[in-house]
């Protein structure tokens, strides 16, 4: 798989609140299916494996089955990647905008003084 494929599969599976809310859950702690699908009344356990399904093609959750338990767990590294990848340079591009119109603005405030 390319990697513009697998990105393209990490935004789909982040697009979905759902989805984030479950890696939020998985943030600090591995839990089980069971325990996922209790944080969420508002959606059934068959959902909450669906979105699994999608987060684990993404592969930013891995999940291991020990008996009848599938255990699941955050794998963090692909959203460093998309933040290598496109968060860090697209912010820092916003920063030294920022930082250009500072600049701009004080010599300006400073013409206006001196004058």
């Amino acid at each position: 798989m390319s990697n513009e494929e697998m990105e393209n599969r990490i935004f789909k599976a982040l697009a979905a609140p759902v989805r984030r809310r479950i890696l939020d859950a998985l943030k600090d702690n591995t839990m089980t299916t069971g325990e996922l699908a209790d944080q969420f009344d508002e959606i059934d356990r068959t959902t909450v494996m669906q979105h699994l399904r999608v987060l684990e093609a993404a592969d930013l959750i891995v999940s291991i089955k020990r008996g009848r338990v599938r255990w699941n767990h955050l794998n963090p590294l692909p959203i460093k990647d998309i933040h290598d990848r496109w968060i860090g340079p697209h912010a820092a591009a916003a920063v030294d905008k920022l930082s250009e119109l500072k600049d701009l603005l004080e010599t300006h405030e400073q013409a206006d003084v001196e004058e």
